[in-house]
């Protein structure tokens, strides 16, 4: 089960915050938010501190986007990787991706936004 990062009493109650937020969202924008997330907790550097503004800001972003009516593709594009990196440079250094986790987001993005994800649409070349 995902813990939102950090120590003691406060860290817990803001990841609890945080879960409740994803919660409400719809549920394609939520399935959005939950296939970003387990993209950063597997290939982003972390650190307490920044782990929690990035996952607030990923949840504001999206509550703020449901709101609006805003589509998924709209916020993330046609590259949820690309979205991804480009969204945690603020918060890390980085780190290295491979080419599965990439297409995992891409699908998990694709399904999320209703496209099709018919098997090897967007497969990465050499997998």
């Amino acid at each position: 089960m995902w813990r939102f990062p950090g120590k003691g009493d406060r860290p817990q109650a803001a990841g609890r915050q945080y879960k409740a937020r994803r919660e409400q969202l719809p549920e394609s924008y939520r399935t959005a938010v939950e296939a970003i997330e387990r993209h950063m907790m597997h290939f982003v550097p972390t650190d307490a501190d920044s782990d929690a503004s990035r996952f607030e800001d990923l949840a504001g972003l999206f509550e703020q986007a449901a709101a609006d009516g805003t589509p998924i593709r709209e916020i993330v594009g046609q590259d949820p990787v690309k979205f991804a990196e480009a969204f945690v440079q603020s918060y890390s250094e980085g780190g290295y991706v491979p080419a599965r986790a990439r297409k995992q987001l891409t699908d998990a993005i694709t399904r999320a936004a209703g496209e099709d994800t018919r098997k090897g649409d967007l497969a990465p070349s050499g997998l």
